[in-house]
């Protein structure tokens, strides 16, 4: 099976090289490489472009926007950039960040996962922080949860769900719509991913709201999000983000935001959360 890679980066000059040795080194190698520079002020595309003189798959476009990072909307409008430059020509699709190491054998596994089953649509590892010099779990998600780090698609099922939304939330509601149109979310505890930057290391307390804000154009409803809530905030270890979380859902509802979904969806959503809450609850 072919595939393409996305990377969107920003200022990643201290990683992107190990990435993309990373991706060198893989035992099936992709087809193609697009990384994203999206107004880097530092050597990161530069790093790209030796890379590319080496390795004719590898390719670097530019996208310049804010430098201010909110989750979701800037990686995923760099993401869509880079997919502009692509053909169809392509079996998978994978939005993989700049600060990973990925074993040699990720995707030639990845690959076997979706060849084993047609009606799998999305396949992933986990990540992995470096902590007192042990590499450790990344334990923000259920580990149902593929992370929006390291995501690979079957094309058809990129395609139904519509591709990715810039917003925060944008590496959930994909696989909610996956299950929405009856494709199966796989992920490989065998396959570990050093994640070189903890997740949220840059966001603000704007991107705390947006957590929030997030939940509400889920269509989660406040229930499911103060549940949500609470059990990510404790994940990280700063119980008072609960708060955030849940200004962020109230001022999304006051503002009659948009949601990322239809009413059938959202619907389908919140029937699903409910269900795997009870799951856990009376297991």
């Amino acid at each position: 099976m072919k595939y393409y890679i996305v990377i969107p980066t920003y200022n990643e000059e201290q990683f992107i090289a190990l990435t993309l040795q990373s991706l060198v080194d893989q035992t099936v190698l992709p087809t193609k490489v697009i990384v994203v520079n999206d107004n880097s002020t530092d050597r990161t595309p530069d790093i790209v472009l030796d890379f590319a003189e080496k390795h004719p798959w590898i390719s670097l476009v530019t996208k310049t926007s804010s430098a201010i990072h909110l989750p979701g909307s800037k990686v995923i409008q760099a993401f869509q950039k880079g997919l502009e430059s692509i053909d169809e020509d392509y079996d998978l699709i994978v939005k993989a960040d700049s600060d990973l190491i990925f074993p040699s054998n990720y995707f030639e596994t990845i690959i076997s996962h979706f060849e084993s089953d047609a009606s799998i649509g999305m396949v992933g590892g986990f990540c992995y922080i470096e902590k007192n010099g042990e590499w450790i779990l990344e334990n923000l998600t259920d580990k149902d949860h593929i992370r929006g780090a390291l995501k690979a698609y079957r094309k058809a099922t990129f395609k139904q769900i519509g591709g990715l939304r810039a917003q925060m939330g944008w590496d959930t509601v994909d696989e909610l719509l996956c299950k929405f149109y009856n494709w199966k979310v796989m992920t490989d505890e065998s396959l570990h991913v050093k994640h070189l930057k903890p997740t949220g290391a840059n966001y603000n307390k704007t991107a705390r709201y947006k957590q929030g804000e997030a939940f509400y154009t889920l269509g989660y409803g406040f229930t499911i999000t103060a549940i949500a809530s609470l059990k990510l905030a404790m994940r990280k270890g700063k119980p008072f983000l609960f708060i955030d979380y849940l200004i962020g859902f109230l001022k999304a509802k006051i503002a009659n935001r948009p949601l990322l979904v239809t009413a059938d969806q959202a619907q389908f959503i919140r029937k699903y959360r409910l269900q795997k809450m009870k799951a856990k609850l009376f297991r």
